[in-house]
C-alpha cells in the first residue's frame, strides 16, 4: 500500500471517527442569526414498563419472592385450665416472630385486592372429637405501614373474605403483626388437635388482584 493511499484512509477513518456521535444523536437542531436570544431545541423520549405484582406473606417470608416455610402456631392447655376460658398464648416458637405472632404482608399494583382465608373444617383429633376455628382469636397490631393488614376471620371448612382497597391511585403495601391466642371456652376431650398438615390444621390465605 503506498503512502499517499494510506494517508487517504486514515483521513477518512478520523472523520467516520468525528461523526459518530452525531449518527448517535436522535434530535438535533442548528440555528443561527443576528437576533437575540436565538435558541435551539433537543427532544428525547423516556419509557418505563412495569409489571404487575402481587405479593402475600404470613409467617416466614421473604420480601418479593417465593419461600415454602410454613410456620406453626402451637398451643398446649395447662390440666387446670381446660376449658375456664382463661386466654391461652401460643408457644414460644409459634409464628416467625415467636409466641404466636408472624408477620402478614401484601403488596399490589393493580387496585383491588381481595383478600382470604380458608379452612377445610373444624381442627380434629383423629378420634373423631373437634375444636371450632372460632377458638383462635387473632389481634392484629401496626408493623411498618400506616393502615395495619386487616385478618380475615377464620371459619370451619369455609372461605371467609374481605377487600383491600388503595388509598388512592392502584397500589396496596399493608403488612401488619398477627397474633393467634386459643378462647379456651369449651372443655374438650384429650388429644393433639390439628397438627403439620392433618386433621384440618392448614389455613389458606390467598390474595387476587385484576
Amino acid at each position: 500500500m503506498n503512502a499517499n493511499l494510506r494517508k487517504n484512509l486514515l483521513k477518512a477513518a478520523v472523520a467516520v471517527a468525528v461523526a459518530a456521535p452525531l449518527f448517535a444523536n436522535a434530535d438535533s437542531a442548528f440555528t443561527t442569526g443576528a437576533g437575540s436570544p436565538i435558541t435551539a431545541s433537543g427532544h428525547l423520549d423516556f419509557s418505563i414498563t412495569i409489571p404487575k405484582i402481587l405479593f402475600l406473606q404470613v409467617g416466614t417470608g421473604t420480601n418479593m419472592a417465593a419461600n415454602a416455610t410454613i410456620n406453626q402456631i402451637a398451643f398446649t392447655v395447662p390440666a387446670a385450665n381446660v376449658g375456664d376460658s382463661s386466654v391461652i398464648a401460643a408457644s414460644a416458637g409459634s409464628g416467625d416472630l415467636g409466641n404466636g405472632t408472624v408477620t402478614a404482608r401484601v403488596i399490589g399494583n393493580n387496585g383491588n385486592i381481595t383478600f382470604t382465608s380458608t379452612t377445610l373444617g373444624a381442627l380434629g383429633n383423629g378420634s373423631g372429637d373437634t375444636i371450632s376455628y372460632a377458638q383462635i382469636a387473632t389481634a392484629v397490631a401496626v408493623n411498618t405501614s400506616a393502615t395495619a393488614l386487616a385478618h380475615p376471620t377464620l371459619a370451619d371448612g369455609t372461605t371467609t373474605t374481605l377487600t383491600l382497597t388503595p388509598a388512592s391511585g392502584k397500589v396496596i403495601n399493608r403488612d401488619a403483626k398477627w397474633t393467634y391466642t386459643y378462647l379456651n371456652q369449651n372443655v374438650a376431650a384429650p388429644g393433639t388437635y390439628g397438627g403439620v398438615n392433618a386433621n384440618n390444621s392448614r389455613v389458606t390465605y390467598t390474595a387476587s388482584m385484576p
